[in-house]
């Protein structure tokens, strides 16, 4: 309240711009001169990218709820480019918006006002690969679905699964520090990342690519990055331990009648597939429903309350299958599960995968306010079915699903457009909700442009007072993807 609105973005029928939208005051960067795309130029010959519809894609995030006004996107190739651009951004004190998938949801991969957007679209060369230790190296701009192709081939996987595959970048993923489907067997990216490469505010390149598991000579710098959201460095290229590819995967898809159902399959479920329990993800009747009406998908499993999706990764069919059928016998005969179904071969397990097809179901329901948050196991459904009756028939649903093994919650409210007064009823109800249960309000997404300003509901002042001076000391000027991440000053 009392920040004038920026103005002088381009117009756009679709999306208004972020600084107008949310009011936010421009910090007193440069302003992009003819002379910087001169030199850009010369640096990357046919690799920057200007004009205003050229541009306009990378200046949207990817639920097109949030709009930059960048006029320059910048395709390096080599760790020894960025290094060049962010030198020069620094002395000319040019904002910089790093940018891999774009695929972001709380708006960190996108501009808020002109910052040069740097794009790792090109920086997707894949290193090395030891068969032996299964340490892969790749620049950060890899998709993650390419990846996972190549190890593939070479009887490897990647550590993590998401939903944006496709389109997101490995550098992104370490980034965000990005969870998904495969945390629960494989942990978080904290552990399976062994190195990284870094280009700091200043154009200095910071080498820990090591493919050493074990290396405790000092502080691990690397972890300052993992989930940094590119505000202390650029992460341009990556050293990830990969899992052997499972030779028999089977996925369960059940039915049960109350979230205290879903709870007590879980104990059972990690009890009786231990070693073999790669996913256990939950998901409400709502869910389902805007998966059959807007992508004509049919559950396999009918008209049920909650719906949970059992993945088990082995090597050897006979036994895995033997440990899930002796695990769904017990989950039927005590009534934890009232109706189910397996699938074994790779045509059944990708049709089972309706879990990956909510996020866009949802964004064909019309606008999403989404919310990741991580709670204690036993209260995670609570947090819907209050958002729920708060919010009545204001909102047009109001579903819930997520990793019930790791505690992870994505609530997501859906409206017909965005409006200033639905936002208000759901927050800051829910961060405070969270609060009150020692949650996380971000739980792999980051907190982006959307959630920093909430911060203090999952650290205390202290933390973000040190997080603001690591950002001072690895950024003096504040180049890098600023209005991200941490709070803005009073």
């Amino acid at each position: 309240p009392g920040v004038p609105r920026a103005r002088g973005c381009a117009g756009s029928r679709e999306v208004v711009p972020t600084c107008e939208r949310y009011a936010v005051r421009r910090l007193p960067f440069a302003r992009l001169a003819d002379g910087d795309v001169a030199f850009f130029e010369r640096l990357m010959p046919g690799r920057v990218v200007s004009g205003e519809e050229e541009v306009k894609p990378f200046n949207v995030d990817w639920l097109k709820s949030l709009r930059g006004c960048s006029q320059l996107v910048l395709k390096p190739q080599t760790t020894a480019e960025v290094s060049q651009i962010l030198r020069y951004c620094h002395e000319r004190n040019l904002a910089v918006n790093p940018q891999g998938g774009n695929t972001g949801l709380v708006g960190g991969s996108v501009p808020v006002f002109d910052e040069i957007i740097l794009s790792t679209a090109l920086m997707d060369r894949i290193i090395s690969f030891d068969k032996v230790s299964g340490i892969l190296v790749c620049q950060a701009g890899c998709v993650l679905e390419r990846l996972n192709e190549y190890l593939e081939e070479q009887g490897f996987i990647m550590p993590l699964d998401l939903g944006a595959k496709g389109s997101c970048h490995i550098g992104g993923n370490v980034a965000t520090n990005a969870g998904g489907l495969r945390l629960l067997r494989y942990g978080s990216l904290r552990g399976t990342v062994l190195g990284l490469e870094v280009v700091l505010a200043d154009g200095s390149a910071l080498d820990c690519l090591t493919s050493l598991r074990k290396d405790n000579t000092g502080y691990d710098l690397k972890q300052l990055f993992i989930g940094s959201e590119g505000t202390l460095g650029v992460i341009t290229a990556v050293s990830i331990l990969c899992p052997q590819k499972p030779k028999a995967v089977n996925v369960a898809f059940l039915g049960c009648q109350s979230y205290a159902k879903v709870l007590e399959t879980f104990t059972t479920c990690r009890s009786m597939l231990g070693e073999i329990l790669s996913a256990y993800e939950f998901m409400d009747e709502k869910c389902m429903e805007l998966v059959e009406r807007h992508l004509k998908l049919s559950s396999p499993v009918a008209d049920s309350p909650f719906y949970v999706l059992i993945e088990t990764s082995g090597s050897n069919s006979a036994h895995d299958e033997e440990k899930l059928n002796n695990f769904l016998e017990q989950a039927m005969a005590s009534g934890l599960v009232t109706d189910g179904t397996v699938a074994t071969d790779d045509k059944k397990i990708k049709a089972s995968h309706l879990r990956e097809r909510i996020t866009e179901a949802l964004t064909r329901e019309g606008y999403v306010y989404k919310y990741d948050i991580s709670l204690p196991v036993a209260k995670l459904y609570d947090l819907v079915t209050d958002v729920r009756a708060r919010l009545g028939q204001s909102a047009k649903s109001v579903v819930g699903y997520g990793h019930l093994g790791d505690g992870n919650l994505h609530l997501n409210v859906t409206a017909e457009s965005y409006s200033h007064s639905l936002l208000e009823a759901i927050e800051p109800f829910v961060y405070e909700w969270t609060a009150r249960c020692s949650g996380s309000i971000s739980a792999e997404h980051g907190l982006g442009f959307k959630k920093r300003q909430f911060i203090q509901y999952s650290k205390p002042r202290g933390a973000v007072l040190l997080m603001q001076q690591l950002k001072a000391m690895l950024d003096p000027k504040g180049i890098l993807n600023p209005y991200k991440t941490l709070p803005s000053a009073p």
